[in-house]
């Protein structure tokens, strides 16, 4: 995929969608989708959110179009003092509003509920992204809803550069 090509003629939510069709994980997908939003080379945001996809490594905890979004706001929004409380207050109140307005759309942030799961880790080992793979799971729509809503925030709340 051209990727500043792409970047040009899709919406955030859409390039997502097409980088988890293409095979990378929910995490991947949601923050790379949004690499024009913040200066980071596109294999380096490829490489720092590959440990997130299924949940935290098949973990199936947090779903990762959350932390994906989670780490496009850190990325746009995120504070640098540890000594600020102010914008360490700020910032987590941002990503409890990101993860309610996820939750209110899926009824849950964690992936193993998204995906009617049992309790407990998968293996470590991927499935195999075939037809029957893409028709059981919701993930490809539930990557670009996390971009959607993270990219409606980004409108609604445009930081100066």
């Amino acid at each position: 995929m051209d990727n500043e090509l792409e970047m040009n003629e899709k919406s955030h939510s859409e390039l997502a969608m097409a980088y988890f069709n293409e095979g990378y994980n929910c995490s991947q997908s949601v923050f790379m989708a949004f690499c024009d939003e913040y200066d980071m080379d596109f294999e380096m945001a490829m490489k720092i959110s590959s440990s997130f996809g299924g949940g935290m490594g098949r973990l199936r905890e947090v779903c990762g179009a959350v932390t994906g979004m989670f780490m496009v706001a850190g990325m746009i929004y995120g504070y640098t003092s540890p000594k600020d409380q102010i914008a360490k207050t700020e910032h987590y109140k941002r990503i409890q509003y990101l993860a309610k307005e996820f939750e209110e759309k899926n009824g849950s942030i964690i992936c193993r509920e998204l995906l009617g799961l049992g309790e407990g880790k998968d293996k470590p080992v991927p499935e195999l992204r075939t037809a029957e793979y893409y028709k059981k799971r919701p993930c490809v729509e539930i990557v670009g809803m996390a971009a959607e809503i993270m990219e409606r925030y980004i409108k609604e709340n445009k930081k100066a550069k």
